[in-house]
């Protein structure tokens, strides 16, 4: 269950029961059917990327997608879809608070 605070959920490659999901591009597939949904809707070539609110990405060798839940206030049904591919698949889902990387340091 998500709370109604998290502000962004990770859907993790990993089964419950810790298998390893497949197929391995699951993450850009999932993430490549949310890319209509984004912030002023559909534009000429906006679908060659993905939404900024449902990204696919890599935490410790995990294939995940990282879902903001400003999706889930614009489209609730693309949120249920999301949650309930989770779901019938057995994946792990968390509430996530991903920081951006630092930036690189400058030599004095």
């Amino acid at each position: 269950m998500v709370s109604n605070t998290a502000k962004e959920i990770l859907i993790q490659g990993v089964t419950q029961d810790g298998r390893t999901f497949r197929p391995s591009d699951w993450a850009e597939r999932l993430a490549g059917v949310m890319g209509q949904f984004r912030p002023g809707g559909v534009t000429p070539g906006s679908h060659l990327s993905y939404s900024p609110w449902c990204i696919p990405n890599t935490l410790g060798g995990i294939k995940c997608v990282v879902a903001h839940t400003d999706l889930r206030e614009h489209e609730p049904m693309a949120w249920d879809f999301l949650l309930n591919f989770a779901k019938d698949n057995n994946l792990q889902v968390s509430e996530a608070c991903l920081l951006p990387e630092p930036p690189p340091k400058t030599q004095a």
